[in-house]
């Protein structure tokens, strides 16, 4: 009796639970049914509306085979699946699908790791199906989830670990390939699943790189390449990254910093800056700007970590900036600037610090060390990034660079140097002339005009009046980036008698029109900083050959007829400088000039191919050779020179002669009458003021013992208030103040108690009085002045009042109005 109802009862159940049936074999290691799996295919292809049931019929199956151990049913399950899938691609599919997904789930739940491998390949083959229509209440945060937790298996085995590590990435580049293509899924950039996508890849990665540096065996190459968990992750990273949109970059490259900071990878750094090779390669260039805003940020925020990290970051920004430079950047160019400056002013402040408060010289040592390498890492950074800026960009950050440079005489609003001293000034400034140097190398401008602005030329120039050589040689070589338009200056490296300057091939062009104005206009400072740098007692051996090359690369790119002349002109000045030495140079400097002259002259006598001007050069130099080799760079400059005690200024053939000079270049082309015009450097205000401060501090010092440093604004307020005093009362004859005499003032001795009293309290006050009072204080002299040249002008431009009268206009009639001549009122100038 059972038997017969089990038998009446078998074919009335429905069809599609037979046919489902029908596929499972006796024995699960028969495999599939294909016979009975091409029915159930047609069937399923024929009556689609039946596929929801199928799935859910399937996946009934599937959970029971799971928990009773079946495995080999489970397999047999997901083939079915898999091939319905591939087959039937109607609307009806979506509840499948549902079905689906739910035995995929349940295959990654379970702990088996054979099973989590098939669900994960099941999950990819469905993720490279493109549906027709899209999902609207699909979520794959499950998923997401899982797989990410496979990404960090620590199974025993770790042929095992290697398999689930593999399936999991590939798990997440299906989840990525699935749902980054559908509006509806935008949900997958958020930052829940964007922090356990992203450091699920980069852990792969770098358990690679961990292994590199072990000395482990390579990457696998071939069909093996497929099983490595870093391989595979690099390339889910680059297509991940390859998809992200305008919105949606913020979020990707987050998790990729918090990641390098939690497992401590800015130090060292290799990882951190192959990641972000990768992102720059991988992402749409109009992102870029994106990635260099979060980096920056990210730099902000950890301004306080030791300098190893610090230097991390900023190499890794060197990096991003090196990639994103050819591309778009936008407006984050000054941005990037503006930080990598604040923190180059930060490692600053780190350094004097710790050598202020630091007891021990073995750290302070280490940590002085330690921030230079946070200050080359900013310095490479802007020059790298500089030297791939466009032209027009270039100039402006050269100008917004120039802007942060503390100048003698000029307000600095951008960087507050009055908490560091002279020593942290000094290092900012050489710190920014460095940058300079890496952004101004290898910029070639059409004229030299846009290449030296005024506005950037003039506090370039300022720099010369610092008591330093170092500063000075900077400038120098920023001058020849910007002069060097031809990569003549590796030629002319060294100071030297050069024997045969055609041999040395330079390039040149004729100098245009611009470049001719310019050296109208700026000629004077280029001689005049010259002339200046000579003169300074701190000069050493590579100032003279910086000067040198600056003088041979003038004469090369900006030189016409009149400019040979007035170099000609310098050069005669120089000498007769070191000669006279009312400067009382030391004779190292009084010989070196001597050198630099020999060298220069030797140049641009062969330069302008005057067969008598080099005649007359190489006949002074053979002098020099056999009775004054002191004065040729081939032995000044050597490190044991014996140097004279005196110059023997009769002797006349150790000198260049200038009536020799202008016989030989006696002709049409050049103005020789010039030449008998003995050179003066125009000295500026600015120039004026800075050597007046510079003797006023070291009076200061020497005198009143007040301090080591004093402001500007101090002695600035000094020398005023000394010129006041010593006005003249105004019924006495007005002095006329110049130069000289402002000279002579700061040269006195034997002040008077009375006026080192005087200066006393005029040092305390400006020391001590609030700054408020100081600036109405100057606002009030300046007003006197703006007084006193108004009433000036009104007279002299005012027609004085004649005998005559003037006229008037009454009631329509013209009257006039004589006025006596004991009443009229002349200008001083004019009574006598």
């Amino acid at each position: 009796m059972p038997a017969g109802v089990c038998g009446c009862c078998g074919p009335l159940r429905p069809r599609y639970k037979r046919l489902v049936d029908n596929i499972f074999p006796e024995d699960p290691k028969d495999g599939l049914v294909k016979s009975d799996m091409e029915k159930l295919t047609f069937y399923a292809v024929s009556a689609p509306e039946k596929l929801d049931r199928i799935g859910a019929y399937l996946a009934e199956r599937l959970s029971r085979d799971v928990v009773r151990h079946r495995y080999g049913y489970v397999f047999i399950a997901m083939e079915a699946l898999d091939q319905l899938l591939m087959a039937c691609h109607s609307q009806s599919i979506k509840p499948f699908v549902e079905s689906f997904l739910h035995m995929v789930a349940k295959l990654l739940e379970s702990r088996e790791p054979d099973l989590q491998v098939l669900g994960t390949n099941s999950f990819v083959k469905f993720a490279n199906i493109e549906e027709d229509t899209p999902s609207y209440h699909r979520r794959y945060d499950f998923f997401v989830s899982q797989f990410s937790a496979m990404c960090h298996s620590t199974h025993e085995d770790p042929e095992t670990r290697t398999k689930i590590r593999v399936a999991g990435i590939k798990g997440l580049q299906g989840v990525v390939r699935k749902t980054v293509n559908d509006e509806l899924q935008a949900i997958i950039w958020e930052p829940q699943h964007m922090d356990k996508l992203i450091p699920s890849m980069l852990f792969n990665m770098q358990e690679a790189e961990d292994s590199d540096r072990a000395g482990l065996p390579t990457t696998p190459s071939g069909r093996e390449r497929d099983e490595n968990p870093a391989t595979l992750a690099e390339s889910c990273f680059r297509e991940l990254l390859g998809r992200a949109a305008y919105g949606n970059m913020n979020n990707a490259v987050r998790p990729v910093l918090v990641h390098l900071d939690n497992h401590h990878l800015w130090d060292p750094n290799e990882f951190a800056v192959s990641c972000f090779k990768i992102i720059m390669y991988s992402i749409q260039a109009q992102h870029s700007h994106h990635v260099i805003q979060q980096v920056l940020s990210h730099l902000d925020a950890h301004n306080k970590d030791t300098p190893r990290v610090r230097a991390g970051i900023v190499q890794v920004l060197l990096e991003t900036v090196a990639i994103a430079a050819k591309g778009s950047i936008g407006p984050t160019v000054l941005e990037v600037f503006n930080t990598l400056l604040k923190h180059l002013r930060m490692s600053v402040d780190f350094e004097l610090g710790d050598r202020r408060n630091s007891a021990s010289s073995v750290s302070t040592n280490s940590r002085e060390s330690e921030e230079r390498i946070v200050q080359n890492a900013i310095i490479q950074t802007i020059g790298f990034f500089g030297g791939n800026l466009p032209d027009y960009q270039r100039a402006e950050v050269m100008m917004f660079i120039m802007g942060k440079v503390p100048v003698y005489g000029t307000p600095c609003h951008t960087l507050d140097t009055a908490q560091i001293g002279d020593l942290g000034t000094k290092r900012i400034q050489v710190m920014l002339l460095r940058s300079l140097i890496m952004v101004t190398s290898g910029y070639k401008a059409k004229t030299i005009a846009a290449a030296l602005p005024a506005p950037f030329l003039d506090p370039l120039f300022s720099i010369s009046l610092m008591e330093d050589s170092e500063l000075r040689q900077l400038v120098l070589e920023i001058l020849h980036n910007l002069i060097d338009r031809h990569d003549n200056r590796a030629k002319l490296r060294g100071i030297r008698i050069i024997p045969d300057v055609s041999a040395l091939k330079i390039k040149r062009e004729k100098i245009s029109k611009q470049d001719v104005s310019f050296m109208k206009k700026h000629g004077q400072q280029l001689y005049r900083h010259i002339y200046l740098g000579c003169k300074e007692e701190d000069n050493v051996h590579k100032n003279f050959e910086l000067l040198f090359t600056a003088l041979a690369l003038i004469t090369i790119e900006l030189a016409n007829e009149e400019v040979v002349i007035d170099l000609i002109r310098l050069a005669i000045a120089l000498q007769d400088m070191a000669l006279v030495n009312e400067e009382n140079l030391s004779m190292f400097i009084r010989c070196g000039t001597m050198a630099l002259v020999a060298a220069y002259l030797n140049f641009i006598s062969q330069m302008i191919a005057n067969p008598p001007f080099c005649q007359h050069v190489s006949k002074v130099i053979e002098m020099r050779n056999l009775e004054a080799p002191y004065l040729l760079p081939e032995h000044i400059f050597r490190e044991k020179c014996t140097i004279p005690k005196s110059l023997d200024k009769e002797n006349k053939s150790l000198f260049f002669l200038t009536n020799e000079i202008a016989e030989s270049l006696a002709g049409p082309s050049y103005s020789v009458d010039r030449l008998s015009v003995p050179y003066v450097p125009q000295v500026t205000v600015l120039y004026t003021v800075g050597k007046i401060l510079h003797k006023c501090r070291q009076k200061s010092r020497d005198e009143d013992r007040l301090s080591r440093r004093k402001s500007i604004v101090d002695t600035i307020s000094i020398q005023v208030d000394i010129l006041s005093s010593h006005q003249p009362d105004k019924s006495q004859k007005t002095e006329e103040i110049t130069f000289e005499t402002l000279k002579k003032a700061i040269d006195t001795t034997g002040l008077e108690e009375q006026e080192k009293e005087k200066r006393r309290q005029v040092i305390e006050k400006f020391q001590k009085a609030p700054f408020e009072e100081i600036a109405a204080h100057c606002e009030s002299k300046a007003n006197l002045l703006h007084d006193r040249l108004a009433q000036i002008f009104e007279l002299t431009i005012r027609p004085p009042p004649s005998p005559s009268g003037a006229v008037t206009v009454s009631a329509g009639h013209a009257q006039y109005q004589s006025v006596p001549v004991y009443e009229m009122k002349f200008p001083d100038l004019c009574v006598y």
